[in-house]
């Protein structure tokens, strides 16, 4: 029987996985991003996979019905991993799935090409743009407080595999950033989508993907819109 805290509930993870995660209202749920991401990432079948700002895990979770491949998840704030771990527990992936507590650039120096493949949500706002909520687990989610874009991709890099894939999703304001900061650590990008949330909206996502020491050669995916 899994123990739920104050203000915690379980929910359905997406009706077609029969998983179930523990969510709150007081710290930073998941939303159709970690979804997309999930979805998009070009994930082997076996090896041994990362999910960096895992959050409550849910990226992870999803991954499990997409591949046999061993998961971590990193995440440095201490009630959201625990709350990850217990959402492994309860969907009984303990041996699939194992979250990490710790911040990932101590989490980075420490493996060197680990991972087939590692996937990221991380905070999309800089620390110092827009107002920071007051709760500070929301804060955290939206913003740099912890890690800035460089200091994820870095991560990223030191922790996939020559010819690993990293997957990325982000804001198109930051998408040149992003382009430059991974060829910077030696992440070329393939693949990218934009998301739209109309068809007559301008794009509020992007994916990426990008292949370590890969060469220059972009594909771009059709554009998918939210609501039709």
């Amino acid at each position: 029987m899994i123990k739920l805290e104050q203000g915690e509930r379980i929910d359905d993870l997406m009706t077609d996985t029969g998983l179930h995660i523990i969510q709150s209202r007081e710290v930073f749920s998941f939303s159709l991003d970690a979804v997309l991401l999930a979805r998009f990432a070009t994930i082997p079948k076996k090896g041994k996979l990362l999910d960096l700002c895992t959050g409550n895990g849910v990226i992870p979770l999803l991954l499990t019905t997409r591949t046999e491949a061993t998961i971590d998840g990193v995440e440095i704030q201490p009630r959201l991993a625990d709350m990850a771990r217990r959402s492994v527990q309860m969907n009984g992936l303990e041996h699939r799935v194992t979250i990490i507590e710790e911040d990932l650039r101590q989490f980075s120096k420490r493996i060197n090409g680990q991972y087939d493949a590692v996937t990221v949500n991380p905070p999309y706002m800089a620390a110092d743009s827009g107002d920071h909520n007051d709760n500070e687990h929301y804060s955290i989610a939206r913003h740099e407080v912890h890690c800035t874009l460089e200091d994820v991709i870095e991560a990223c890099s030191r922790a996939v595999r020559t010819g690993g894939k990293v997957s990325m999703v982000h804001r198109p304001s930051r998408f040149i950033d992003i382009v430059e900061t991974m060829r910077k650590w030696r992440l070329e990008p393939k693949r990218i989508q934009f998301i739209h949330p109309k068809k007559d909206k301008e794009a509020n996502m992007v994916l990426i993907e990008a292949i370590r020491d890969g060469k220059p050669e972009l594909k771009v995916l059709p554009s998918v819109v939210v609501y039709e």
